[in-house]
C-alpha cells in the first residue's frame, strides 16, 4: 500500500512538472513586442493550434482570434493606434498549455523638424530686449529685428552657437513695444516674438 501510495505521489508530481514544462514550451515558441502602438504576436513553428487574446491592463478581453501555426513562423500585428498608449496584456492559450505578457506601447519621438522652434523673448530696459533659444540640434540662427508697423528691418545677424544661446540687443532710439524678433533655425521652423508694454 505504502509503494501505491508512492507511485501516486511519483505520478502527480510528474504530471505537474509537465504542465509546468508545457508552459515553459509555449513561452520558448512564442514572443510579443510592442513597437509605438502596433503589437507583434510571434508563434513558432510547432505551436500548432492556438488562441490569442488582447487584453487591457484590468484584463478586459479587447480582442481574440484562433490561428493554426504550421511548420513556418507566424507574425500577428496589432495595430492599437485607436486605443490609449499603456499596459497591455497578450495571452496565448492552446488545448495544453496557456501562457501571459505584458507589453506598453507608446508613442514614437517626433523628429527635430515637427517640434516648435523653442525661443523666448523680454523687454529686459527701455531700448533692450532679451532673446532665448534653445534645443538647437545644430548651430545656425538668423535673428532679424523688424519694426512693427512698416516691417522695416533694424539688426539681423546669423549665430552659429549650437544647442541654446541667450543675448541681450539694444535698440537706438526704439522702443521694445515698437519691433518684434524673427528667428530662424537651419531647419526652416521660425517664431516671431512680440513685446507688450
Amino acid at each position: 500500500m505504502k509503494t501505491l501510495f508512492t507511485f501516486a505521489l511519483a505520478g502527480a508530481l510528474s504530471l505537474s512538472s509537465l504542465a509546468a514544462n508545457a508552459s515553459d514550451d509555449l513561452m520558448a515558441l512564442s514572443e510579443v513586442k510592442a513597437k509605438f502602438k502596433t503589437v507583434n504576436v510571434l508563434l513558432k513553428g510547432g505551436v500548432g493550434e492556438a488562441k490569442v487574446s488582447i487584453m487591457d491592463k484590468s484584463g478586459k478581453k479587447l480582442h481574440q482570434r484562433k490561428v493554426k501555426v504550421g511548420d513556418h513562423d507566424l507574425i500577428i500585428p496589432y495595430n492599437l493606434d485607436q486605443m490609449p498608449c499603456g499596459a497591455y496584456q497578450v495571452k496565448i492559450s492552446t488545448d495544453q498549455e496557456e501562457v501571459t505578457y505584458e507589453v506598453s506601447t507608446f508613442e514614437p519621438l517626433k523628429r527635430s523638424e515637427e517640434l516648435p522652434l523653442v525661443a523666448f523673448g523680454k523687454k529686459v530696459g527701455e531700448e533692450t530686449i532679451n532673446l532665448t533659444v534653445a534645443g538647437l540640434e545644430n548651430p545656425g540662427v538668423d535673428v532679424q529685428i523688424r519694426h512693427n508697423s512698416s516691417n522695416k528691418l533694424i539688426f539681423s545677424e546669423k549665430i552659429s552657437q549650437p544647442e541654446a544661446f541667450k543675448k541681450n540687443y539694444h535698440l537706438k532710439g526704439v522702443s521694445p513695444e515698437e519691433v518684434y524678433v524673427k528667428v530662424t533655425d537651419n531647419l526652416g521652423r521660425s517664431k516671431e516674438l512680440f513685446f507688450e508694454k
